[in-house]
């Protein structure tokens, strides 16, 4: 797994019990995860369309330091499979993990896109061609 964002969990992060809100939690990855998608995929448009069981496996408070991971599972023809973890950057303690997610291209009119690509690109490859 691949971790790409960092996150500082700050007081506006909290649940009423003092631990990282689920809710925000969800809302990083949704974020991370459309990020990932929309660079993998080249395409501006592309919208969260499945996200399977999410399985919360321990907590984190003020001060820590979280980090999002992200696999490709696979490329559909619209879509990419991802899967996400996120875990205490300085514990390495799993926080949540999310087996599967399902991203989708879209075009003008909402409906699902092509998107042609069928293997994971990095940034450095992209700018050597």
């Amino acid at each position: 797994m691949r971790f790409h964002t960092r996150k500082w969990v700050k007081p506006e992060d909290l649940n009423p019990n003092g631990t990282l809100f689920g809710g925000r939690l969800l809302q990083f990855i949704d974020e991370e995860v459309a990020i990932y998608a929309i660079i993998q995929l080249e395409h501006t448009k592309t919208v969260t369309k499945y996200m399977s069981e999410i399985d919360f496996v321990s907590s984190a408070k003020q001060g820590d330091i979280i980090e999002i991971g992200i696999d490709v599972l696979k490329f559909g023809n619209s879509s990419i499979t991802l899967t996400c973890s996120v875990r205490n950057k300085l514990t390495r303690k799993t926080i949540i993990v999310v087996d599967k997610i399902v991203m989708v291209c879209l075009d003008e009119n909402g409906h699902p896109k092509k998107h042609g690509k069928t293997e994971i690109e990095y940034v450095k490859n992209r700018l050597e061609d």
